[in-house]
């Protein structure tokens, strides 16, 4: 490719919308301010083509300058990157990402897979058994950033949503972009058990099974007193427990929760939360 069609090339890929790249890769609209996007490296404010972290002191114009900052590639690898995601003359529109009802989950890598099953078994400290599980059905799998994304299922199995965790370099946590946790839930599938423990991730939900057998443990995806979901579950022969994290929150979320549905009870990890519990118990 002569200097000018690679001119061509950059020049397009540098005009996609920085919406539709910050979709791509996982990040989330603020809700409550459509110019800035919470991100693995903070929060960018987003004008047109021109990005600004305030916290970290970085900022650029175009979407060549957004993936070098963002995933920490030369200008070969931006490239190189946006190619991969963006190989049509006209890429996706930036307003297809902003939409409550468009989730855009992060597109799996199965070459990070190991990077997360090691960050997650060693780590995190949870079974293998567990683990493969989820990778097996598909509830479980790793994103082009060596995230762990734990899928949320709707009530007809469908996703609905994601939950990220960072697992190389610096951990952080987020949504997948457009998730919708009030239309379902991470869990861990437990097709016979009547005993359901709602946690506050699903790094928890699987720590609080491998502490308690048997159960069907879920993540709200953050301490909330009532998931719009949560109600289908209350119903003759189910025990369900609050096991939200042993902090002011998570007691304060937990009392909510029970003033509103009082058949739930408490059930508080004998640590902070249950991955802490899980982490803290003998070999």
């Amino acid at each position: 490719m002569t200097w000018r069609p690679r001119r061509v090339q950059a020049d397009r890929l540098r005009a996609v919308p920085l919406e539709t790249v910050l979709g791509i890769m996982g990040a989330r609209p603020d809700p409550a301010d459509k110019a800035k996007w919470h991100t693995a490296r903070g929060v960018l404010s987003v004008t047109g083509p021109k990005f600004m972290n305030w916290s970290r002191g970085f900022g650029g114009g175009g979407a060549i300058d957004l993936v070098m900052r963002l995933l920490e590639l030369d200008f070969k690898g931006a490239i190189g990157w946006l190619q991969r995601h963006f190989p049509d003359p006209m890429p996706p529109s930036a307003s297809s990402f902003r939409g409550p009802k468009d989730l855009q989950l992060p597109m799996s890598d199965p070459a990070k897979v190991e990077i997360v099953r090691r960050y997650l078994l060693e780590e995190r400290a949870l079974p293998a058994d567990l683990v493969q599980l989820l990778f097996d059905c598909g509830r479980l799998y790793a994103d082009y950033r060596a995230n762990a994304v734990f899928v949320l299922l709707g009530s007809d199995h469908t996703p609905v949503g994601a939950e990220l965790r960072g697992t190389a370099g610096t951990s952080w946590r987020g949504l997948a972009a457009g998730s919708r946790k009030d239309l379902g839930y991470f869990s861990v599938p437990a097709p016979d058990a009547n005993t359901v423990v709602l946690c506050e991730s699903a790094i928890d939900a699987v720590s609080c099974l491998a502490l308690h057998p048997g159960c069907l443990c879920l993540s709200t995806s953050g301490a909330r007193p009532d998931p719009a979901w949560l109600s289908s579950l209350i119903r003759p022969g189910y025990q369900i427990y609050c096991g939200f994290d042993t902090d002011p929150t998570g007691e304060k979320m937990a009392q909510a929760m029970i003033a509103l549905h009082p058949r739930i009870k408490r059930l508080r990890p004998p640590q902070h939360d249950w991955n802490d519990a899980l982490r803290s118990r003998p070999a």
